[in-house]
Parts: C-alpha cells; sequence; structure tokens
C-alpha cells in the first residue's frame, strides 16, 4: 500500500460513517520550511470519495463540490455519509467530515459510470491539451524549493513544474496568474479516481505567478471526472479569471498519459498572506 493509499484510507464505523485520519505527511509547508497544518484539500477529498464509494451504486465520481469550513488537524475523525438519490444512472451523497463533533468540510458527491472514451458510437469532441516542454526541461518543485524538499505534501509528488510558470520559485514571478506542469506520486502508483482528485488541487496556487506567495486556503472547490486515466505522469494546467479583493480563482484541467481529457475543477480561494 503506497502512502497515498494510507492516507487516505477510511475504516467503516456503521451508519454510515467511516473513522479516517488526516495525515500530516501530506501537510502543506510554509516557505520557511515549517508545517502549516493544513493537510492538502485533494489529500482531503479522496478521503472522503472513499468513504463515498463503498457504499456508491455507481463506480466514479462524476461531480464532487467540497466546502472546505476549518483546518482539520491531524488526528482522528470522521466521515458521514448521507444518500440523497441514488437512481440508475446518477446517485447523489452529501459527505461530511468531522472532527470533535464539529464539521470541517462538506461535500456533495454524484457517481455515475464513465463509459469507454472511444469506439461506443457516442458523440465526442475535446480541446487540445496543454502544451508543455519535454519533462526533462522542466523544475522538479521539491527540489526548487529547497526549504520544503522531503517535508509534507512536496515530499509525496512529483511535480515538474513548467519553467514558464516557475519563475516565482526564483523570486521573479512571471506576472499571470498560470500554472502548468507534469504531475505523479513519488511511489509507483497508477492514476485513478482518488488521485485525480488530488491532481486538481495539486499545483502551487496560481496567484504565485503574480508574486502573492503564501498559504492560499481553498474556500470551495468542485470537480468533475471525465475519464477513466491511462497509466502514466499526468498533465495539469491551471489558471486565472480574475483577482480581487482578496479572492481569486482558478479553473485547472489534468490531461493522461494518453492525452485525454480526464478532470475539470474550478475553485474561488484566499490570496495567499505572507511568505
Amino acid at each position: 500500500m503506497t502512502v497515498f493509499d494510507e492516507a487516505t484510507a477510511v475504516l467503516p464505523a456503521g451508519d454510515g460513517r467511516y473513522d479516517v485520519k488526516p495525515d500530516e505527511r501530506f501537510a502543506i509547508v510554509s516557505g520557511d520550511g515549517s508545517v502549516v497544518g493544513a493537510v492538502n484539500g485533494g489529500v482531503l477529498m479522496a478521503t472522503v470519495l472513499r468513504a463515498v464509494l463503498d457504499s456508491a451504486p455507481h463506480p466514479h465520481p462524476v461531480a464532487t463540490s467540497v466546502h472546505f469550513l476549518r483546518v482539520p488537524r491531524p488526528e482522528p475523525a470522521q466521515v458521514q455519509v448521507v444518500w440523497l438519490k441514488q437512481g440508475r444512472t446518477a446517485a447523489t451523497a452529501r459527505a461530511t467530515l468531522i472532527q470533535d463533533d464539529v464539521p470541517v468540510m462538506e461535500a456533495t458527491v454524484t457517481t455515475g459510470t464513465l463509459g469507454p472514451a472511444e469506439g461506443d458510437g457516442a458523440l465526442s469532441w475535446t480541446g487540445e491539451p496543454p502544451w508543455l516542454p519535454p519533462i526533462e526541461e522542466c523544475l522538479g518543485f521539491a527540489a526548487a524549493a529547497k526549504s520544503t524538499r522531503f517535508r509534507g505534501f512536496a515530499a509525496q509528488v512529483d511535480l515538474r513544474l513548467d519553467p514558464a510558470t516557475s519563475g516565482w520559485l526564483r523570486g521573479t514571478p512571471a506576472g499571470t496568474p498560470e500554472m502548468r506542469g507534469y504531475f505523479r506520486l513519488r511511489e509507483d502508483r497508477d492514476p485513478d479516481a482518488y488521485l485525480l482528485a488530488l491532481a486538481v488541487d495539486a499545483l502551487p496556487p496560481v496567484v504565485f505567478g503574480l508574486g502573492a506567495v503564501g498559504w492560499a486556503p481553498t474556500v470551495e472547490l468542485t470537480w468533475y471526472m471525465r475519464a477513466v486515466p491511462a497509466a502514466g505522469m499526468l498533465r495539469v494546467a491551471a489558471r486565472c479569471r480574475h483577482v480581487s479583493g482578496g479572492w481569486f480563482d482558478e479553473e485547472a484541467e489534468v490531461w493522461d498519459a494518453a492525452g485525454r481529457l480526464v478532470a475539470q475543477s474550478r475553485q474561488i480561494a484566499r490570496v495567499g498572506r505572507g511568505a
């Protein structure tokens, strides 16, 4: 079992409840190398999805909307799953991450079945995947951000950033709120729905490209699973449409090794404060 699978494991506790533990190995590390304490939101989403899919009538989380209410500590917690609808083609559940009897994350998940990507005769169209330089020309995030190397989230993922969007690591932000890069776990593990939940929130916040480097907490995030990913490294591209009043939006796309769009997301977050 990989560290990611251990960190997102759930244990049924009866009546739609599951015991979990937010894992410090996926905590966010600040610019000075200290652990902020907040576990990466994608890992928390993957944990909740494991609880939902344990009793789901369909295998894939086609739409997930999450509100991050409080910062969970790396201590025991529970996920409460309540099914709102169970239909033949789609089913919807409410899932709440609870710690010390207080909700810290609220999610609505609609499950369904994603059919074959090709050859089924259905209408099919998609745009072009993002262009990225060869992976050997991209910057290994953990190696570049020396204070975070081998600590927390950066120690668990292999994130290779496009040099065009990683100037902020060298003190020369590009001046545009965009991020692009290759993504996979450091451990050998093929991508699936749980890893896509991590991938949509894996890039550094796009406002880093404007020089606003600091913890930028997500308030709400919605993501869609569009296809079952092929084995291999994922490509992730994110951009922002508007920044003002201490808030910014972020849109992300995840493409698999076969060049297919496998996930999309949109979130609203606070501009980071402090380096």
